[in-house]
């Protein structure tokens, strides 16, 4: 696998100088009647029916996703846990067999390159992979040619851009995807395995990024149609574009890549030590650790946090954080909540303005707007979690 541009190169720029590709679902998507743009690199569905339409649709019934930008790919070969561990400081030795985590890549200063899932498939059950992961979308060429330069000789690197992935997220999606593959109702969040719809070989995890219920499912990039007319059949799902999907994580308080997450932060302080497992801070070993290590016992210089805005004015990526007449920080997303009727942001701040109920003030098109910090996620999270 040979990456087609410098690693070096600033993703933004490239996009606008790369044509856009169509995903392997852009003629079903066209006459399904979506409003197309282009977005990391693809012509995708913004919305079908509108955004707060889909919005409301998928947190109340399931709504499917085409998220076949994503990377997707298989590790294989002598080592390749040992590898990995070098280059993420996820946990991957202790990871089982038919379960994911996530995790990110980090640079040698311990800033953000990347955040992924990562999965431990069994007895290479999907593909021959030792190790599935997924990638964002505009970052996945960047990344490959990052762990080529990181990788051993011994591990094989296999990007699968012959598959397609759809997500299928809601709190009627567990219904739904039974009635196509009975097998995925025994999932629980966070598991995954290989399943199969009429003869098509699928590899389907219980897990999302809309903080509902749901599923993704990887599969070879001809059968998706198929798969995605015969869900679209079943009452409780509809298709749904980019812009409730970028609503419904915001609501999740979940961080999305190249605005809340970027080389510029660290793990401690986006708040995503969960990701480190116990063997990992006790042992470090990984690319990065030593920022991870000193804001494990020091804390982080700055910290993630959300923010509830009053009035109803949305405050958007770039609009800077005061307390008084000092820049405390920025908005890095930001718009209207439908499952709160209000504007709600995320942002970062220094550590100091970063605890609960802080008052602050956003510069909004030169009106300082009053927000609060509050806990995150705004809307709960409705995983189906393993119970004891």
């Amino acid at each position: 696998m040979t990456a087609t541009y410098d690693s070096n190169d600033d993703v933004a720029t490239l996009e606008e100088a790369l044509p856009l590709e169509a995903l392997p679902l852009d003629a079903w998507h066209r006459a399904q009647g979506a409003r197309m743009v282009g977005f990391a690199g693809y012509h995708m569905p913004i919305h079908y029916d509108g955004i707060m339409a889909e919005h409301s649709w998928t947190r109340e019934h399931a709504g499917l996703f085409d998220v076949s930008h994503m990377g997707q790919i298989g590790f294989s070969g002598e080592g390749v846990d040992e590898a990995l561990e070098a280059m993420l400081p996820a946990d991957i030795k202790g990871l089982k067999p038919g379960r994911q985590r996530y995790s990110m890549l980090l640079d040698q200063d311990g800033g953000i390159l990347d955040d992924l899932m990562v999965a431990r498939p069994a007895d290479g059950a999907f593909d021959g992979a030792a190790i599935y992961m997924v990638v964002n979308g505009a970052t996945k060429y960047d990344d490959m040619a990052w762990m080529i330069e990181h990788l051993p000789d011994e591990v094989v690197m296999n990007h699968m851009d012959e598959q397609a992935l759809l997500a299928l997220q809601g709190p009627e999606a567990g219904e739904a995807m039974a009635a196509l593959v009975p097998g995925t109702a025994d999932l629980t969040f966070m598991q995954c395995g290989a399943f199969d719809w009429n003869g098509v070989a699928l590899w389907i995890s219980r897990s999302g990024y809309t903080g509902e219920d749901g599923f993704e499912i990887s599969l070879p990039a001809d059968a998706a149609e198929g798969f995605a007319d015969a869900l679209c059949a079943l009452r409780q799902v509809k298709p749904i574009g980019l812009g409730a999907r970028d609503s419904l994580r915001l609501e999740a308080g979940l961080p999305l890549y190249g605005h809340d997450l970027t080389p510029a932060v660290s793990t401690i302080g986006a708040d995503l030590g969960f990701a480190i497992g116990k063997r990992r801070r006790a042992e470090g070993g990984f690319i990065g650790h030593g920022r991870v290590m000193k804001e494990l016992a020091d804390g982080p210089g700055t910290k993630r946090v959300g923010l509830k805005i009053q009035g109803r004015l949305p405050a958007r990526e770039g609009a800077q954080i005061f307390v008084g007449d000092n820049l405390v920080g920025e908005v890095t997303s930001g718009g209207f909540a439908p499952s709160l009727g209000a504007p709600i942001a995320m942002g970062w701040v220094s550590l100091p303005h970063s605890a609960l109920d802080t008052a602050l003030e956003i510069d909004v098109r030169g009106k300082r707007i009053s927000a609060t910090v509050v806990p995150m996620p705004f809307v709960p999270h409705r995983y189906r979690r393993a119970t004891a």
